[in-house]
């Protein structure tokens, strides 16, 4: 990967990885990793309204009751389960 950077910007992160006694290479592939990750958390979370945060719990702590495939899932589920005998 190459990098075009202003030399301001390069003598600030020179100085940074002096301070870490790191090289820089490692210094710019750990600062990029860190705020990819921190990227992908933040857009793999589920942000809700006030409306629908109430709606979930709502549905959290008085679930309606199981429609047929619901429980046709329990029972294939609760089935693959089951240890296999000999």
């Amino acid at each position: 990967m190459a990098l075009r950077i202003h030399s301001d910007d390069k003598a600030t992160i020179m100085r940074a990885v002096a301070i870490t006694q790191t090289d820089m290479t490692a210094f710019i592939l750990l600062a990029a990793l860190r705020e990819a990750q921190s990227i992908i958390e933040e857009n793999q979370r589920l942000k809700l309204s006030g409306r629908d945060s109430r709606l979930v719990m709502e549905l959290l702590e008085n679930p309606p009751p199981p429609n047929a495939k619901l429980r046709k899932a329990a029972r294939a589920l609760s089935q693959d389960s089951e240890p296999k005998r000999p």
